[in-house]
């Protein structure tokens, strides 16, 4: 698991993880694993939420050119998390949290 500044949530529920825990996801796995952990709670802010899904979009993109195993499958993943933050900066009130 990834090491963590702190082990306390930031304001609006996402957790407040070191960059450097960035160059160590290298799998699409890793990937998933780093950004359950960073998931906001159910209950946190539309910015936070839309603060994740974009770091989450980032995240699946430097993994699509690293694990090229799963390069497609990554891709798919940028472009979802992308939407969904798209979803939530234009009709916060319709899109889904999940």
């Amino acid at each position: 698991m990834p090491s963590r500044e702190s082990d306390r949530r930031r304001p609006g529920g996402v957790w407040k993880v070191a960059e450097s825990t960035a160059p160590q996801v290298r799998t699409l796995m890793q990937a998933h694993d780093l950004l359950v952990a960073e998931r906001p709670s159910s209950d946190a802010s539309v910015q936070a939420w839309r603060a994740y899904y974009r770091r989450s979009a980032r995240v699946y993109a430097e993994v699509a050119e690293i694990d090229r195993g799963h390069h497609h499958e990554a891709l798919y993943w940028v472009n979802r998390e992308r939407r969904k933050a798209d979803e939530l900066e234009s009709d916060p009130d319709e899109a889904t949290s999940t």
